[in-house]
This record gives structure tokens, sequence and C-alpha cells, in this order.
């Protein structure tokens, strides 16, 4: 039986704008989001737009490399790198969407119109609207804002956006999903103490489930012979459902995030 593989790889793909993303900025989002919804008095989480927030979030990263370590993606290191990959990984998949986390306790002169200074990102990645779940993910707290409510603040809100119904009350509303899950590197353990403070449960651990860019450091040795130079990620698994919402989930997350420190 005769046959031919003429298979080509396809060049990489040029955004036919700048950096910056494109003019208005289009978020690009096909679920619902209801902003009024996406913020405490201490925080809210509004769309991360490069031309407004990119600038001050990299200057605030004094060493991207250690910031950085946990993740599998070399291109985030560089801001010109960050902003391509995530206009490709994030705005370009209507399924995911990057925030920008305000802190609304600590005002910042330079940009009073942001109602606080920038803390981090945080996204939700990869909704299915068949299977009702999601990635609560891009958690990247700058430096001078962690230890501080806003991580718990970030999470806790995404958390209960997702769980929360429809049109649940006239006040409350949310996506109404069965699942939202949680990926950490298996070493990184402020992520997996995070997580696990707000009520998710590990699941279990996808052994060698990334080859982790050269320069990355923290990771297991491949066998000698291997195809690839890079060291090995294994990846944490937690997650939380509906039904741990009801059964007590919810008010783990009102607890943590009535806390004052």
């Amino acid at each position: 039986m005769a046959y031919v593989n003429a298979y080509q790889p396809p060049p990489p793909a040029k955004p036919a704008y700048g950096l910056h993303g494109p003019v208005p900025y289009d978020i690009n989002v096909a679920f619902p989001l209801d902003f009024a919804q996406l913020e405490t008095p201490r925080l809210k989480l509004v769309p991360f737009i490069p031309s407004i927030h990119a600038a001050k979030y990299h200057a605030a990263i004094s060493d991207p490399a250690h910031f950085y370590r946990y993740y599998p993606f070399a291109e985030m290191e560089d801001p010109e790198s960050y902003l391509l990959f995530m206009d490709t990984f994030m705005r370009q998949n209507p399924y995911s969407v990057l925030f920008a986390v305000i802190d609304r306790t600590t005002p910042d002169p330079d940009y009073p119109e942001w109602g606080g200074k920038l803390a981090g990102t945080i996204g939700l990645i990869n909704y299915t609207p068949t299977n009702l779940s999601v990635e609560i993910g891009a958690v990247c707290v700058l430096p001078a804002f962690q230890r501080t409510h806003v991580a718990t603040h970030a999470v806790g809100t995404l958390l209960k956006y997702c769980f929360t119904m429809p049109f649940a009350s006239q006040s409350e509303s949310g996506l109404g999903l069965r699942r939202a899950h949680w990926y950490a590197h298996s070493d990184n353990e402020p992520s997996l103490r995070l997580a696990a403070r707000l009520g998710l449960k590990r699941e279990g651990t996808l052994r060698w489930a990334w080859v982790l860019p050269v320069g990355k450091d923290i990771g297991k040795t491949p066998r000698q012979d291997d195809l690839l130079t890079g060291l090995g990620r294994d990846t944490a698994v937690m997650a939380m459902t509906w039904e741990d919402w009801e059964d007590g989930a919810r008010e783990i997350v009102t607890t943590q995030m009535a806390r004052t420190e």
C-alpha cells in the first residue's frame, strides 16, 4: 500500500498588531464576566490590558528568573516575549482570560483611576461550557504583595464566581461550574498551601508532565540518553467541585477572606 507524508510544520503565526494587542483592546472572552462580582472591599479583578498594566507589572519584578522559577515557560521572563506569549496563550483563546489584580487597600498616586495598586495577575484558563469546568491559573502575586491578603482574596473571589449559580440572587451571580482545578509544580509549596487553605483538594500528581526549558533548574533529571536536555516537571493537581463548595468550602473561603492580616 503506497502512501506519503506531506506534513510541513506551519510557520509561527504573528499577530497583526503590536506587543500591546489590538486597538481597541479586545479581551475576546466567550463566557460571562460580571466584574461587579469580581471585587471585594480589599481587592478587584479587571482585564489585564498590556498598554495600561504591563510596564508597571514588569517593573515590579526585579528577578524574573526567580519570580517565574516554578513555571514551565521560558517566555515569561522577558517582558516582550511575555506579552506575545500571553496574547497567544490567553487572549487569543476565547475560553481563557487574564486579570490584573488591583489591591484596593493601597492607592497608587501614579494611577489613581485604578482604585488601588497593581498587585499581580490571575486567570481563568480553558473554561469548558460542555463540562462546566475551568482552571484557575497564572497566579502571579508581585513581590511587594506576597504574604498579604492579595492571593487569598484573588483566588477566593474567583472560586466564589466559579461556583455561584447565574443570577443566584439580586446581588450574586456567577458561572455555576461543577469543577475548578489548579495545576502547580509539585515542589511549589506556597502554591499548594494556598490552594489547600482555600479548600481545594489534592487529586494526584501528573508525573513527568512537562519538559522544562533549558535553564529551569527546579525539576527532575531525565535519563542519560534522553531525547531532550531539559529537566522534567511533576504537576500537582488540586481541585474543588460544586459538592465541595456546598459541603463547607464556601464557608472556608469566606472565613479566609474575612481574616484581616
